[in-house]
C-alpha cells in the first residue's frame, strides 16, 4: 500500500510539473520563434554542457571513493595478481581516454555553438585525423588482447607435471557437490545416466571403475593452500558457471562435457579473515545486520568471512542460493580432515 501511495504521489507531481511548465512557455512574449534556437539559447546549452561536463567527473570520483570498498580483497591464487594487474591498467586505460575525450567533446560543443552570421566551415575528409584516430585504438586494443590472451594462456595451465589435486565440481539446479579423485588421485567415470537414487549414486559414478571406489564426495570443498589444484567441471541439468571470487577463477560448466580450470590456493582462510579489507567489510556487513535485528527482520545472525563457490549463470529460480563453502587450509590440517572422510566404496557398502 506504501509503495501505490508513493507511486500515486510522483506521478502528481511530474503532471504538477509539466503543467507548471506549459503555463511558463506560454506566459512567454517573445515574437521570436520559440523553435528556433538564437544565440542565448545555444549560449545557455555550452554552459549546460560544462555543467554536466562537472557533473560526470564528479559523480565517477564519488563512485570510485563511495564504493571501492565494495572491491574484492587481494587475490587468493598464484595466478590472481596478474589477473588483477591486466583488469586495473584496463581501467587506467579507459578512464584517461574518457577524461580526455569527454573534456574535448564538450569543450568543442561550446566553442563551435551556433552563433548568428557564423557558417560552419565543412571537411569532406582529413586523412591525418582519419588515421590518428583509427591507429591508436587500433594498437591499445591489440595491445589489451595481446596482453589477455597471454595472461589467460597462463593462467590455463592445465597440467599432471606439479602434482595437483583432481577434484570434481558437479552443479545441478541448485546445488554444488565436490568430489575429490581418492589416494590415486584419478577420478572415476560418471555419466548422468548412472545416477541411482536408491542407491545415493547421486552423481552417477561408474561402480565398475575401480579408479572410483576411493573417490570422496562432499558438500564442503577443503583445499591446502600452496598446492595446485586442478577442477574438473560437470553439470547435470543446464548450463552453470563455477565462480571463485576470491580466487579470480571462473568456468562454465556445461551438460554433456567436462569443463576445466587449475590454479594454487596461497592465502588460507584464517590469514584472509585477517586481511584489514575483509575486517573492514566484515564490521560494516555486521553493523548492517546488528540494526535489522534490532528491527526484528530476518537473516541477521552476525557473519564471518568465508570463501565460497558461487554459480554465475541464471540457471533457476533458486540461482541466487547456488553456492559452496571453501576452506583454504594448512597441507596438514587438509590431510586430517581427509582422513574423516568416507570413500565412494564405504558409502555403496551396505551396512551390516
Amino acid at each position: 500500500m506504501t509503495a501505490l501511495l508513493t507511486l500515486t504521489v510522483l506521478v502528481l507531481v511530474a503532471i504538477a510539473i509539466w503543467q507548471m511548465t506549459k503555463i511558463f512557455e506560454l506566459s512567454q512574449t517573445k515574437t521570436e520563434d520559440a523553435e528556433i534556437a538564437n544565440d542565448s539559447d545555444n549560449k545557455i546549452n555550452g554552459y549546460l554542457l560544462f555543467t554536466f561536463l562537472v557533473f560526470i567527473y564528479g559523480i565517477t570520483i564519488f563512485s570510485f571513493v563511495k564504493y571501492s570498498k565494495m572491491l574484492l580483497p587481494e587475490a587468493a591464487s598464484a595466478h590472481g595478481g596478474e589477473y588483477d594487474q591486466l583488469m586495473w591498467v584496463s581501467f587506467a586505460i579507459i578512464f584517461f581516454v574518457q577524461t580526455i575525450t569527454q573534456a574535448l567533446l564538450h569543450y568543442f560543443g561550446y566553442k563551435y555553438r551556433g552563433q548568428k552570421g557564423r557558417k560552419a566551415l565543412f571537411y569532406a575528409d582529413n586523412d591525418r585525423l582519419e588515421f590518428i584516430w583509427t591507429i591508436i585504438p587500433v594498437v591499445v586494443l591489440a595491445g589489451l588482447i595481446l596482453w589477455g590472451l597471454y595472461t589467460w594462456t597462463n593462467i590455463m595451465d592445465i597440467n599432471e607435471d606439479d602434482d595437483p589435486i583432481v577434484i570434481e565440481l558437479y552443479a545441478q539446479q541448485f546445488n554444488w557437490t565436490a568430489r575429490y579423485a581418492g589416494d590415486d588421485n584419478v577420478l572415476g567415470d560418471a555419466n548422468v545416466r548412472l545416477i541411482n537414487i536408491d542407491k545415493a549414486n547421486v552423481l552417477g559414478i561408474d561402480e565398475a571403475d575401480p579408479n572410483g571406489e576411493d573417490d570422496v564426495i562432499v558438500k564442503e570443498l577443503h583445499l591446502p593452500v600452496g598446492r595446485k589444484v586442478n577442477f574438473k567441471m560437470r553439470s547435470q541439468d543446464v548450463l552453470h558457471s563455477a565462480y571463485m571470487p576470491h580466487f579470480r577463477a571462473q568456468m562454465n560448466c556445461v551438460p554433456g562435457m567436462i569443463t576445466q580450470f587449475s590454479f594454487t590456493p596461497t592465502v588460507t582462510t584464517a590469514d584472509m579473515r585477517m586481511n584489514p579489507d575483509v575486517v573492514e567489510k566484515v564490521k560494516r556487513t555486521n553493523a548492517v545486520r546488528a540494526e535489522r535485528a534490532a528491527e526484528g527482520k530476518p537473516n541477521t545472525d552476525p557473519w564471518e568471512f568465508d570463501y565460497v563457490l558461487l554459480c554465475n549463470k541464471i540457471c533457476g529460480k533458486s540461482h541466487y542460493n547456488m553456492q559452496m563453502k571453501i576452506v583454504v587450509e594448512t597441507e596438514e590440517e587438509y590431510n586430517a580432515w581427509m582422513a574423516e572422510q568416507s570413500t565412494f566404496k564405504q558409502s555403496m557398502t551396505p551396512a551390516e
